[in-house]
């Protein structure tokens, strides 16, 4: 499944470079493109107000 980033997020940039695939784009708050993303979790490891996490609801394997 997809992560996505919460309304919790600080738009403090720490998660950008962890992405890979570049999934990640600033905005407010800071969003992953799904269809980019691999599931690796870089960006849950290091955000520090744990602001990133699987979308609910996704099922995809």
């Amino acid at each position: 499944m997809a992560f996505h980033i919460t309304e919790d997020c600080i738009e403090c940039g720490v998660c950008l470079p962890e992405c890979p695939e570049g999934a990640i784009s600033e905005g407010a708050p800071y969003i992953i493109d799904p269809v980019l993303c691999t599931e690796c979790g870089g960006c849950a490891e290091v955000c520090p107000v744990d602001a990133c996490e699987p979308k609910p609801g996704d099922t995809s394997p």
